[in-house]
């Protein structure tokens, strides 16, 4: 039903991930195969094609099986790169033929420094800024081998890609003639995009972020610098490793430079010495972290381009949550996000960035991590607390439509008409979605209490006729 709902849509692309412990239980491919999840994958991938939608397929998007995190502490252990690549390996062999496009990490800024120091994100452990580098260099020593082992044994056979996509925000100085404002806002970026992009496409770590992180390991006592180092074979070896970047998106901060003395403590945020602010006056429309800055979007890609060589790009995610936790389906703040955003990606493309697609963050309200269910994102409201998680489209639908159709805005008349259009249909659904409570106590009335009721009178009947057959017998 969900394909459905693409088709509708007319996306070319439908971006999912694969659960490694859904087809490897313990995650050790010599262990045990779970084939109904490789068939489950299989149906999924083989139904988009047969809807002529491309599957985008990722293959971490930080589900770790369980077993591998209790054993060897997940990416603290060196050991996972090779349980990666066999797993990565076993997903090559059994949906390759139809699958394209791979993407190894999703956002593993957010597996490192908050899964492994600040604890916010599974698998919860808090082992301060060195944590956080070791899950990295894993990580990326792990994107690597995958990328070497498809290009050895898969790309003459399957001619895919595998790439790796990137969540960053924008960082601009908060005083433009100040030259340490300038740092800041570079070092904000490089610590969050170029952590891992720099030695894919460059070959190591970037040279702010190996600066800073050595100077505060040196002040906080003698030794090597909390960031690992990578050999010049192990250089040699990961750059290069990508044949697309994915870039997921969706909001911007001013950055100022600010000291953080040592005696802090060892910590990612402290290693940058900056602060990050935002405008008042920047919408924000949905999340607390989540302001609306569109010329953002812009800027951040004409750094990849001019970072690393105008690598081919497809946007694997942007978009906006909700503002309320009531249903919301006249969502005009994520139509206005939506254009605002897209236009600036198009602006980039014409200053030369090589975009290739867009992704829309997301086409369903979701399980959104931390948040649980509270952030909908969706483009699709889901009724969670309805048996069969009905969805509903919400205006964003029908915009996101014509702006597909038109693959752009033709001009301001006519896509003022998509939005005008929008807000008429989604009023109708509010009013169907509004009414869906008391839908659900008639049906409660028809499918209970009716049949109930009606049952106690046959029973009381029953019981009535015993007494009168009674009564006449005596």
């Amino acid at each position: 039903e969900d394909i459905q709902l693409l088709k509708e849509l007319k996306v070319n692309h439908y971006l999912l991930s694969i659960s490694w412990p859904r087809i490897l239980p313990t995650g050790i491919k010599t262990e045990q195969v779970n084939e109904k999840g490789i068939e489950f994958y299989n149906n999924t991938i083989n139904s988009l094609l047969e809807n002529k939608i491309i599957p985008i397929v990722i293959l971490y998007y930080w589900d770790l099986p369980q077993v591998l995190q209790e054993k060897y502490s997940g990416w603290q252990n060196i050991s996972m790169i090779n349980y990666f690549n066999d797993y990565a390996d076993l997903c090559f062999e059994n949906f390759g033929d139809s699958v394209k496009h791979w993407i190894t990490f999703s956002n593993p800024w957010a597996v490192a420094e908050e899964g492994y120091e600040t604890g916010k994100h599974a698998p919860g452990m808090r082992l301060s800024a060195s944590g956080a580098y070791k899950a990295a260099h894993h990580i990326i020593k792990a994107h690597a081998k995958v990328w070497h082992s498809y290009n050895k044994r898969w790309r003459r056979k399957q001619q895919g890609m595998v790439g790796i996509s990137l969540t960053s925000a924008w960082g601009e100085p908060v005083d433009l003639s100040n030259p340490k404002d300038i740092e800041a806002a570079e070092t904000y970026v490089q610590f969050y995009l170029g952590w891992f992009a720099n030695p894919i496409f460059s070959g190591d770590y970037p040279e702010i972020m190996k600066n800073y992180i050595g100077r505060k390991s040196t002040q906080q006592g003698p030794g090597m610098s909390r960031l690992p180092t990578f050999s010049a074979q192990e250089k040699s070896y990961i750059k290069g490793t990508s044949d697309f970047l994915g870039i997921g998106h969706f909001t911007t901060r001013y950055i100022t430079h600010k000291n953080y003395p040592s005696l802090q403590g060892a910590s990612y945020h402290t290693d940058r010495d900056l602060a990050e602010l935002v405008d008042p006056k920047w919408p924000d429309p949905g999340s607390k972290w989540l302001y609306s800055v569109p010329w953002g979007f812009r800027r951040l890609l004409n750094f990849v381009k001019t970072q690393y060589g105008n690598p081919l790009i497809y946007v694997t995610e942007n978009g906006v949550s909700e503002k309320a936790q009531c249903p919301q389906l006249c969502d005009e703040w994520r139509m206005e996000y939506l254009k605002d955003y897209i236009n600036e990606m198009l602006k980039a493309i014409n200053d030369g960035v090589n975009v290739r697609g867009y992704t829309a963050w997301s086409l369903l309200d979701k399980f959104e991590w931390k948040e649980g269910y509270s952030a909908r994102f969706g483009l699709y409201y889901v009724d969670f607390n309805n048996e069969n998680k009905l969805r509903y489209p919400k205006a964003s639908v029908q915009y996101y439509k014509k702006i597909i159709g038109a693959n752009g805005f033709p001009n301001a008349r006519e896509v003022h008409s998509w939005y005008q259009k929008a807000t008429e249909t989604c009023s109708t659904t509010n009013r169907l979605l509004a009414a869906e409570p008391l839908t659900t106590h008639m049906e409660m009335v028809t499918e209970i209490v009716v049949p109930t009721v009606f049952t106690l009178c046959i029973l009381i009947s029953a019981v009535l006729l015993m007494f009168l057959l009674r009564k006449h017998s005596l």
